[in-house]
């Protein structure tokens, strides 16, 4: 990925042990561990997009593209959900992941051009799926209540697509119970997963709590042709 540029920002792959460096501390700092390093053995196989300016490092994501389905056994997914439903997939997918931002939150266009690059980086590999795990803060599910049931209602994706159970801890969306206000309810989702149903996303039957982190996350996938013609175009003005 060629970097992108917008005023004083730019996009752009990281690479070598300093700009590495930085990208650890960047996540430790975003995704405190109870234990153990934040880097993982999907690190060697993803690209590492950072978006920078004045203040130094903005937001970072990482993004792995499988050039078959079955590829994703070897994704940070496949550690806690059964992807074997898309095993067959005939597209490459790109698996996007550790999206984070600065503490205190960033310009806007911080986050337009980070999703510009990302625009890029799927449409250069011709990827039919972006998919991911998004979290919320907090393992305790019943935290969690009103958004998981919103999901549950409206949000599920197709039977021959969803993930099956693998994690040893998980909740069935369904168990939420009935969704209340609905605007409480999405306002209760976290910012990237409204952005992924924004795109016309769907996420898994059921939500995995990760004590390490202490987040509680569920599947997400948005099918790269079904995003809504508006959001694509805007998309690929920021991508270029």
């Amino acid at each position: 990925m060629e970097p992108i540029r917008k005023g004083k920002l730019i996009a752009r792959l990281a690479g070598g042990r300093a700009d590495m460096a930085r990208v650890m501390a960047f996540r430790s700092a975003a995704f405190p561990r109870v234990s153990g390093r934040e880097e993982d053995a999907q690190d060697a196989l993803s690209a590492h997009v950072v978006v920078e300016g004045e203040g130094g490092m903005l937001a970072y994501f990482r993004v792995m593209l499988f050039g078959w389905g079955a590829g994703l056994a070897q994704g940070y997914t496949a550690r806690f959900y059964d992807v074997g439903p898309l095993s067959g997939y005939a597209r490459p997918i790109a698996e996007m992941g550790r999206f984070c931002v600065r503490p205190g939150g960033v310009h806007p266009d911080v986050l337009r051009l980070a999703w510009g690059a990302m625009t890029r980086i799927v449409d250069e590999g011709q990827a039919g799926l972006l998919v991911g795990c998004t979290s919320f803060r907090g393992a305790d599910w019943t935290r969690h209540r009103a958004g998981l049931a919103l999901l549950a209602a409206e949000f599920v994706g197709p039977a021959e697509h969803r993930p099956g159970r693998k994690a040893a801890e998980v909740v069935a969306l369904a168990e939420a119970g009935p969704v209340g206000e609905r605007r409480a309810a999405l306002a209760g989702l976290p910012p990237l997963l409204r952005t992924y149903l924004g795109m016309g996303g769907w996420v898994s039957d059921h939500a995995v709590a990760d004590r390490e982190l202490d987040t509680l996350h569920v599947f997400t996938c948005v099918e790269v042709d079904r995003v809504p013609e508006a959001r694509a175009a805007s998309l690929r003005a920021v991508a270029g």
